[in-house]
C-alpha cells in the first residue's frame, strides 16, 4: 500500500509534468522543471538513492534550470513570433500518437522483465571490498563502470568546447559572459561574501566524503562552482579568459589523468582502467581528485556562456 506522502509526492510529480508540457510561457516552464528536479530529488531520498538524489538536486534542478533559465531570457524576444507560428492539427496528432507509442513500447519493455529482475548487485556486492571504498556508488562508477565515467567527463569537456565554438572571432580567447556591476554594499554582494566559505566547505566535504559516504567529485563540483559563479554574479570576481594556458590545463587534467591511470591498468593489469591488487583505491582517489577541478571549471564555464567580450576588457 502506497504511503499518503509517497502519493502526494507522486500526484504532485505527474502534475508538474504536465504542466511542463502544456505551459505555454517558457520561462513558467522553466521554473516549474526546477521544482519537477527538486520533487525526483525527494523522490530518490524515499527510496533511500541519496548520492542520485545529491546529483538531481545539484545536477538536475539547479546546473540545469540554471541553464533553462538563461536560455528562456535570450528567447524572450522571438517567443512571441515563435507562439503565433502554432502547428497544425495533424502535426499534433502525429506527435501525440508517436509519445503514446513510445510510451507504450516503454511500458512493455518494464512489464517484460523478468522476476526477479537481472542484476548485478550481488556481483558488486562480492568484489567492492577489492576496491577499498566503502561507498558502493562509487565504487560501480569509477571500478566497475568506469569507462562510463570517464566518457561522461570527455562529453562535458566537448560541450564546452561547443559552447565556445558559438564565439564571435572578435572575442576569440576573451572572457565569457558581461561584466557584472552588482551594488558593493547590496544584499546580493553580501551574500556572496559570506555564503562562498560555507559553500567551500560543505562542497570538499561531500567530495571527500564520496568515497566512503554518500557525495563524490559531481556534488562537490556543482557547489564550488555555484560559489565561484555567486562571486561573478555580484560583480567580486571577474571570469578568466578561455585562452589561458593555465585554464585549459586544468580543464584536460582530469581525463588526462584518467586515461593515463586506464593506461597503467593495460601495462600493470592486464587490461585498460584495470587496477592491480592493493591500488584500487589510491588510483580511484587520484581520479576524483583530478577530476574535482575540472568539473568545477567545466560546469561554470558552461553556465557562463561563450566569450561576449575581449581580454582588456
Amino acid at each position: 500500500m502506497i504511503e499518503p506522502l509517497n502519493a502526494i509526492l507522486v500526484a504532485l510529480i505527474a502534475g508538474l509534468a504536465v504542466w511542463i508540457t502544456l505551459a505555454r510561457d517558457t520561462f513558467s516552464a522553466v521554473v516549474a522543471f526546477i521544482a519537477y528536479g527538486l520533487l525526483l530529488t525527494l523522490a530518490w531520498v524515499q527510496l533511500q538513492g541519496i548520492d542520485v538524489a545529491l546529483t538531481e538536486a545539484a545536477i538536475g534542478g539547479g546546473l540545469t534550470g540554471a541553464l533553462l533559465i538563461g536560455a528562456a531570457s535570450r528567447l524572450r524576444s522571438s517567443e512571441r513570433t515563435a507562439a503565433a507560428e502554432q502547428p497544425g492539427t495533424g502535426l499534433k496528432c502525429f506527435a501525440a500518437v508517436v509519445s503514446v507509442a513510445v510510451s507504450g513500447v516503454l511500458a512493455l519493455c518494464v512489464l517484460a522483465l523478468p522476476t526477479p529482475a537481472p542484476t548485478l548487485a550481488q556481483e558488486v556486492a562480492a568484489n567492492i571490498g577489492s576496491t577499498g571504498v566503502g561507498n558502493p556508488i562509487t565504487a560501480v562508477l569509477l571500478a566497475f563502470r568506469s569507462m562510463d565515467t570517464l566518457l561522461e567527463a570527455v562529453v562535458l569537456l566537448f560541450a564546452l568546447i561547443g559552447v565556445w565554438s558559438l564565439t564571435p572571432d572578435r572575442f576569440w580567447a576573451g572572457r565569457p559572459g558581461l561584466r557584472q556591476t552588482a551594488d558593493p554594499n547590496g544584499i546580493l554582494a553580501y551574500i556572496a561574501r559570506v555564503l562562498p566559505p560555507i559553500g567551500i566547505v560543505v562542497g570538499l566535504y561531500i567530495f571527500w566524503a564520496g568515497a566512503d559516504y554518500p557525495g563524490g567529485k559531481f556534488q562537490g563540483a556543482t557547489i564550488l562552482a555555484a560559489m565561484w559563479l555567486l562571486t561573478i554574479m555580484a560583480g567580486l570576481a571577474d571570469p578568466p579568459a578561455i585562452g589561458r594556458a593555465g585554464l585549459r590545463s586544468v580543464l584536460v587534467l582530469g581525463p588526462l589523468v584518467f586515461i593515463g591511470i586506464g593506461f597503467l591498468g593495460v601495462a600493470v593489469a592486464g587490461a585498460f582502467l584495470a587496477y592491480p591488487i592493493g591500488f584500487a583505491k589510491p588510483l580511484i582517489l587520484a581520479i576524483e581528485f583530478a577530476l574535482m577541478p575540472t568539473l568545477t571549471l567545466i560546469l561554470g564555464l558552461l553556465l557562463l556562456g561563450a566569450p561576449q567580450r575581449a581580454v582588456e576588457s
